[in-house]
């Protein structure tokens, strides 16, 4: 009997999976634990392993198709076995059908005489090309609904210059308003012989901007459909900008202490695993030491409850050819400076390899998104529920200070924060940005506790 290989669950909150690639064909002998394809996940992108070793009999799905979890989309077993009774609802096989035998020599069948379109052929599209549009203007004719002989059944010049010979005559008046723009003729008038009059006029509708251009079967369009990762931040934004109450708090730190010991570290022996760390590494450094002492915010909202933790799993943002992803440093706060680095290295790779595990990007509770090395000054950073609280992180810029009576420019990071305010006030979250701005401004005593 044949075995069923179905779409794994790769994740409690992965509903579906796309599948990118077969890498075994129909036909192929596969060993158990050989990968069958990869499939994508919101967040990654994985092989499913065959279950058993025999032959591959049936691929239900095609590479693109969209699956359910826990979906059938291969059957393996015995060479010749019929598996039409596993075959999934609405599934098909992934394998192209044979070609039909060819019709005998000068027939083709009823249903392609009648309506199948010959080989290379156009399918229609509507539409009316720009000169065609700008003389009916002008004649004061509507080229909609013109039987079109341009690609495609488009409407072109020479649909409207034969509309316009062959519709009724108007009268001197009927001309004259139709001539200004403002008004459109019918195909016939009222008058003797279907003659227009003014009568039969009606107002033209109002034309479009000058600098809006039309659409035509010339223009190259891409069409992308919204899936995977892309699907997924979509449906995640919406969500979070319409069921919780956003506040973003912006303020910035001296950055004077985080540029000398990150140049410190650039510059320590190699030996030392140090060379590596960034900017954004010590910015994790710092909210993880910082955080604990502000619960409040390390925090998740579900429902009717607020889930606060002691334990800093912190989010950050990878931008990754797939779109954002958001892995996950599990116990921030217990690791040093340079196994979070470390870590933070490990978990960015694999997301932009489209290998990150589902453990990987879940079980976060505050996250951190640094847009500072674009250039990006001030940020409005958009929650990830459950979560209660996100810090932006900006780059580093000359801000005018006071000092001792002289103004001097010191470098500052931008920092911004955004908060659920169902969740989190303003003054618990303004003294969790002042902490972390001191932390920052002093990170050589903060690497000291």
């Amino acid at each position: 009997m044949a075995t069923v290989v179905t779409m794994p669950r790769l994740g409690n909150t992965v509903e579906s999976s796309i599948i990118v690639r077969w890498i075994k064909q129909k036909g192929e002998t596969v060993a158990e634990g050989e990968a069958l394809c990869e499939v994508e996940t919101d967040k990654a992108t994985l092989e499913v392993p065959s279950p058993v070793s025999s032959t591959l009999l049936e691929m239900f799905f095609a590479e693109g198709d969209d699956v359910p979890v826990m979906t059938t989309i291969a059957a393996i077993g015995a060479p010749g076995e019929n598996v039409e009774s596993l075959r999934p609802g609405g599934a098909v096989s992934a394998v192209p059908a044979a070609a039909p035998a060819e019709p005998p020599a000068g027939r083709q069948p009823a249903a392609e005489q009648s309506s199948a379109p010959a080989a290379g052929a156009e399918v229609p599209v509507v539409g009316v090309s720009p000169r065609a549009r700008s003389l009916a203007k002008q004649k004061g004719f509507d080229p909609v609904g013109l039987a079109g002989s341009g690609p495609g059944g488009r409407v072109i010049e020479r649909d409207v210059l034969a509309a316009l010979a062959a519709r009724p005559r108007m009268t001197p008046l009927a001309q004259a308003m139709v001539s200004k723009g403002e008004f459109v003729a019918p195909p016939k008038g009222s008058g003797a012989g279907g003659r227009i009059t003014s009568k039969d006029l009606s107002p033209a509708a109002a034309p479009l901007p000058a600098a809006m251009p039309q659409p035509g079967a010339e223009d190259e369009v891409e069409v992308v459909p919204v899936r995977g990762v892309r699907k997924v931040i979509a449906e995640r934004m919406l969500a979070s900008m319409q069921t919780t109450a956003q506040l973003t708090l912006n303020t910035s730190a001296d950055a004077r202490a985080l540029l000398a010991y990150r140049k410190r570290l650039k510059n320590s022996p190699e030996a030392l695993g140090l060379q590596k760390v960034t900017i954004n590494d010590l910015v994790h450094f710092a909210v993880s030491r910082t955080l604990p002492l502000f619960r409040d915010l390390n925090a998740l909202f579900e429902g009717d409850q607020i889930s606060l933790y002691r334990a800093v799993n912190l989010g950050f943002a990878v931008d990754t050819p797939r779109g954002l992803i958001v892995p996950v440093i599990r116990r921030a706060d217990r690791l040093s400076l340079r196994q979070l680095a470390a870590e933070a290295s490990r978990l960015a790779a694999a997301c932009q390899d489209g290998k990150a595990s589902p453990d990987d990007l879940s079980g976060g509770t505050f996250t951190v998104t640094n847009l500072g090395s674009l250039g990006i000054e001030s940020f409005t950073p958009v929650l990830n529920p459950p979560q209660v609280a996100i810090l932006g992180v900006s780059s580093i810029n000359l801000k005018p200070v006071e000092v001792d009576g002289q103004v001097e420019f010191v470098p500052h990071l931008g920092l911004s924060l955004t908060i659920n305010h169902q969740v989190v006030d303003g003054a618990p979250a303004a003294h969790f940005l002042q902490a972390l701005g001191q932390n920052l401004a002093q990170l050589d005593v903060l690497l000291a506790l």
